[in-house]
Order: C-alpha cells, then sequence, then structure tokens
C-alpha cells in the first residue's frame, strides 16, 4: 500500500453554498486530475438530471454544472495509503483542508458522497468547522444496492431544499 497525495485541487467560486465532499480519487480520477472520473460513477448522471441538463463529459463541462448550480467540490481526504480506489482500504488518512473554502465561500450545507466520506468528516473536519453535514448514499458504482433513480431521488431532496432555501 502506497501513501498517495490528492492530486488536484478544489473546485468552488465565490457563490458556491453547497460544498460536496468525496472521500478519496478513484485511481480513473487521479488520471484525469478530476473528480468523480470513473465512467461508471453515478455522480454527474445524478447531479445533471437534478437539474435536468445533459450529463457532461469534458472537465469544463463538469466545471460549469457544478459551479453553475453553486456547488464546490473537495474530498475529505488529503493523503491516505489506499490500495486501488477502494475506500474499505483507506489507511492512514489526513484530513483535507476545507476552511479556505469555509472561509471564501457561503457554504450553507455540506454534503458527503457516501458512509466512508462522512465517517472521515466526522471523525477529522468536523470538530474544526462545527459544522454538521449531510451523508448521501454514495454515487461510486460500488454502492450497487442504489439505483441510479433512487440515487437521484435521495440527492435531489437535499440539494432541491437548499436551493429553495436561498
Amino acid at each position: 500500500m502506497t501513501r498517495i497525495q490528492h492530486p488536484f485541487e478544489p473546485l468552488y467560486d465565490d457563490t458556491s453554498r453547497i460544498l460536496i465532499l468525496g472521500s478519496f480519487p478513484s485511481v480513473k480520477s487521479r488520471e484525469q486530475q478530476f473528480f468523480y472520473g470513473h465512467p461508471q460513477n453515478r455522480f454527474w448522471k445524478v447531479i445533471s438530471s437534478i437539474f435536468s441538463e445533459e450529463v457532461p463529459t469534458t472537465i469544463p463541462e463538469k466545471k460549469h454544472l457544478i459551479l453553475s448550480h453553486g456547488f464546490a467540490l473537495l474530498d475529505s481526504i488529503s493523503s491516505c495509503e489506499i490500495t486501488g480506489s477502494s475506500d474499505a482500504s483507506i489507511r492512514n488518512a489526513k484530513a483535507n483542508e476545507i476552511s479556505l473554502i469555509l472561509r471564501n465561500c457561503p457554504i450553507e450545507k455540506i454534503i458527503c458522497n457516501g458512509k466512508k466520506s462522512y465517517e472521515l468528516y466526522q471523525r477529522y473536519i468536523e470538530k474544526e468547522t462545527g459544522k454538521s453535514a449531510i451523508c448521501l448514499p454514495s454515487t461510486s458504482p460500488a454502492n450497487a444496492a442504489w439505483s441510479l433513480d433512487k440515487l437521484i431521488d435521495a440527492w435531489s431532496v437535499i440539494i432541491l431544499q437548499t436551493q429553495e432555501e436561498s
């Protein structure tokens, strides 16, 4: 098992109101140098479906989708020992610094994409931020128990609620 540093920057701007935290980038995401790069990860399908938009295929299209709807993206972990892309194999995790985003953005809600991200957020970050997070079902292909339709339903309730509150 090799220690790996998170290989790319967070995505946010001064209008980001919802911070979505993954756990740690998959092998495919690390290769592409951007979030949710595995072709079977359903993140981009879920987010685009919520807003009735085309599924983005390029990194500029993905950035536009995220920023145009007031999101920020980061992962809970800045470095760890990991085998492949398996969250279950994560060891010796070091938390990501999210205070920069919280200082520079009007973040109203923090959403964790899956249980591992949520567990890591609670263990390493929540005490520092004083903000609780919401755990949503993982969009990872490893989460086969959740169909795309069920994921869209679960995610849309939280995301649309936040959009309406703003």
